[in-house]
């Protein structure tokens, strides 16, 4: 089992920038791939970034030159720097954590900017 604990979320101006953090707990195994995920009011959860254990990224073209994803294999924590924040990246963010078939989710944070 394993739990992860979202952080960083609020509320933002338009231009403004914030940093999600994630934190990975219980039976982590090495290889792994944590991202995060969003969710806008009445559409379906997107991939926004995520990250291999070895370092590979993958961005949403929707993001990409914007947010920055990271990870710190000892502290299983992932880190999301968000920039040039716009009203389209309001929505609800849950970290995820996937091994081969196995997933879990965090709880999720809350992300709003204002224009």
């Amino acid at each position: 089992q394993v739990h992860l604990v979202e952080s960083g979320g609020g509320l933002v101006q338009a231009g403004g920038s914030l940093r999600l953090s994630c934190a990975a707990s219980g039976i982590i195994f090495k290889i792994n791939t944590m991202g995060w995920y969003r969710q806008a009011p009445e559409k379906q959860r997107e991939l926004v970034a995520a990250i291999t254990s070895d370092g590979r990224t993958n961005y949403a073209d929707s993001v990409k030159g914007r947010f920055t994803i990271s990870r710190d294999n000892a502290k299983n924590t992932i880190l999301l720097q968000m920039n040039s924040l716009n009203s389209e990246d309001t929505g609800v963010y849950y970290c995820n954590f996937k091994r081969i078939v196995t997933e879990y989710w965090g709880q999720g944070t809350q992300v709003t900017v204002s224009s």
